[in-house]
């Protein structure tokens, strides 16, 4: 049995059933999280919870709530999935049920909130030892791409580009600059230096992007927040994409040609090591 949570009760996720009126169906008017959790704790859940209030504050969406109530679902949820081994909790909310469709926000609406935890399947070693292939494409999104909406067709075609092309990601390009993968935060590296886009509202502030940073400050290495010019990423010694599904992931192929050398970077394997570290420490509660 897949437990889950909705609107204050746990129960099978079989036994869940939204409305054909709720905004979420209809107008994609909602948000989501998806927060991991690594032998049984969950990584970085806090950020998660933060991400998912900013947003509820932004699109006006009026749940009650706390921070603390968010993490006891979470941790619940995590704790009674019977998944054996590592996780996501997924939450999802939406502005609710009105009584008819209706662009403008309706009065007297109480929110849908949603969760549920899965597997996680993490990268594959491969992945780690010869990096991953992407393509570039135009990025079709929406301009408030800081908030993690549940409107995520610009998204899921951009996946779906990379998958027709037999590649793991797709790197979108808005007005030649760098902006996210399907799914992913970007970075480039050229001699040394990182360098990852603004955190503005092209983008998603990805938690393993807000990790990587703090880890590159840790460890003294050069990391630059800044507009990255498309033509960047031909002439980078490195690329890697991030997220919490795909933690970090070089980017060893782009368009059919060979990124820096074509295999990972010292950089990212630097990085990437801290990364492994780090997810231990959470693992194990040290």
């Amino acid at each position: 049995m897949t437990i889950s949570y909705w609107n204050g009760r746990y129960l099978p996720l079989d036994e869940v059933h939204v409305s054909p009126l709720d905004r979420g169906f209809l107008f994609a008017d909602g948000l989501y999280e998806v927060t991991a959790a690594y032998n049984g704790r969950l990584f970085e859940p806090e950020a998660h919870i933060a991400r998912l209030q900013r947003g509820m504050s932004e699109l006006r969406i009026d749940c009650t709530l706390s921070a603390g109530d968010w993490l006891g679902i979470m941790e619940r949820l995590a704790a009674e999935s019977g998944i054996d081994g590592d996780l996501t909790v997924y939450f999802q909310v939406t502005r609710g049920a009105a009584s008819s469709r209706g662009h403008a926000f309706p009065a007297g609406v109480t929110p849908s909130v949603f969760g549920m935890a899965s597997p996680l399947k993490r990268p594959p070693a491969s992945w780690r030892d010869q990096g991953v292939a992407a393509i570039t494409i135009p990025d079709i999104r929406w301009g408030r791409c800081d908030l993690k909406t549940v409107a995520l067709l610009g998204s899921v075609l951009a996946q779906q580009a990379a998958t027709d092309a037999g590649v793991v990601d797709a790197l979108q390009l808005r007005d030649g600059l760098v902006t996210e993968g399907a799914a992913t935060n970007i970075f480039v590296v050229k001699d040394g230096v990182i360098a990852t886009p603004i955190n503005d509202n092209r983008i998603l502030e990805g938690i393993t992007r807000v990790v990587i940073l703090r880890l590159a400050a840790e460890a003294g290495l050069r990391l630059e927040e800044r507009d990255i010019p498309a033509a960047e990423l031909e002439s980078a010694d490195e690329i890697w994409i991030a997220s919490t599904t795909k933690e970090i992931t070089p980017v060893t192929s782009l368009n059919g040609k060979p990124v820096g050398t074509g295999t990972p970077g010292m950089v990212w394997r630097r990085l990437f090591a801290l990364f492994a570290e780090r997810l231990g420490r959470e693992g194990t509660g040290r």
